[in-house]
């Protein structure tokens, strides 16, 4: 068991003043009594959270001690899930149900298996080594899309010091053939990555965007192809990495500049604007949605672990059809597997 520090709600007072309106329509999915409770802490550099309703756990990486950490939900105990881990950095659930690993000091997106194995997913393309993959995620239909820019390349702390072989590119893997396409080549040091709750949008972080950090919006076309894009959100002075959307479309970012006006979560409409803020005593690398309901915010950040009960949802869909889930069931939707987001008997993970 690893020592998870001071932990405990960062706030006794309700409502907290951590979560921040800045817009009237914010206030619908803050929860007056909730308040923001640091999970653990011990991390060099958190990322990639990712929840297991079926283990009731969420795992997420600790990029520079080469490890994926695993926080119990019904014992709040800290453990270490994969060691080494590649310097693990995005991970993903698939459609099986099964963990989806970029790994940056081994430069490959790999997958474990149900006896302890790994499988890689993809390690090159056309030939050349992927540079250091950075954040994944699983579409309805199964396809892998994970970022690839070189910022693992640069140091030994987090990856390994190599010269890159490939333009940073995102790439979708699919689903049938296993085989890796270039799905965009234009986007300067892509990160973090999500999709809008219909899939029709691929929102992209441009982390190397001059001057400023940008979000970038593709239309996806047919599940498989992306469209021109267009500058969705200027960062500004902050500095977005990873990010979900909820079932309302709602871009919930992870933020952050180690300063207080910025450390935290922004949460954006499906236009850009900015509605709401989750401050943190610390920067916010990447984050997701998890509990019975969807409705916990997970908050993975430099060196601790954050949650936040909300009163929104993040997005699912029925696996089948692409057709979005809009409530818990335990009936199946169609005859079906809804392994994954949804268990292969129909039940909510």
């Amino acid at each position: 068991m690893l020592d998870n520090g001071s932990t405990g709600p960062l706030s006794s007072i309700y409502p907290d003043p951590a979560v921040h309106i800045l817009d009237q329509r914010f206030t619908k999915y803050r929860l007056f009594n909730a308040g923001v409770e640091k999970l653990a802490s011990g991390t060099r550099w958190g990322e990639g959270p990712v929840w297991f309703g079926d283990a009731r756990c969420l795992l997420w990486s600790d990029i520079p001690n080469d490890r994926i950490l695993r926080w119990d939900e019904t014992t709040s105990v800290v453990s270490v899930f994969r060691h080494p881990s590649g310097n693990a950095n995005g991970n993903a659930r698939d459609r099986m149900g099964r963990l989806v690993t970029c790994e940056r000091s081994a430069r490959r997106v790999t997958r474990p298996e149900y006896d302890g194995s790994i499988t890689v997913i993809v390690d090159r393309f056309q030939g050349k080594r992927l540079n250091s993959p950075n954040d994944v995620v699983v579409a309805s239909d199964g396809a892998i899309w994970f970022t690839d820019p070189p910022f693992g390349l640069g140091s030994f702390y987090e990856g390994t010091i190599a010269e890159p072989e490939l333009n940073a590119n995102i790439y979708r893997v699919d689903p049938q053939t296993g085989e890796a396409a270039v799905a965009a080549d234009d986007v300067s040091g892509p990160n973090g990555l999500c999709f809008s709750p219909d899939e029709k949008r691929l929102y992209v972080v441009e982390s190397r965007a001059v001057p400023n950090r940008k979000v970038r919006v593709f239309d996806v076309t047919d599940g498989r192809f992306l469209g021109a894009s267009r500058v969705l959100i200027d960062a500004g002075a902050g500095t977005p990495d990873g990010f979900r959307c909820d079932m309302d479309g709602n871009i919930w970012a992870g933020w952050g500049m180690g300063s207080a006006d910025l450390d935290g979560v922004m949460i954006f409409d499906p236009e850009g604007q900015p509605i709401g803020r989750i401050a943190l005593p610390e920067r916010c690398a990447n984050l997701c949605f998890g509990g019975r309901q969807r409705n916990r915010l997970f908050m993975a950040c430099g060196h601790g672990l954050y949650a936040l009960y909300v009163n929104a949802q993040g997005a699912v869909y029925c696996l089948c059809q692409g057709q979005r889930v809009t409530r818990p069931t335990t009936v199946p939707l169609c005859n079906r597997s809804h392994s994954g987001s949804i268990s292969k008997n129909g039940t909510w993970p």
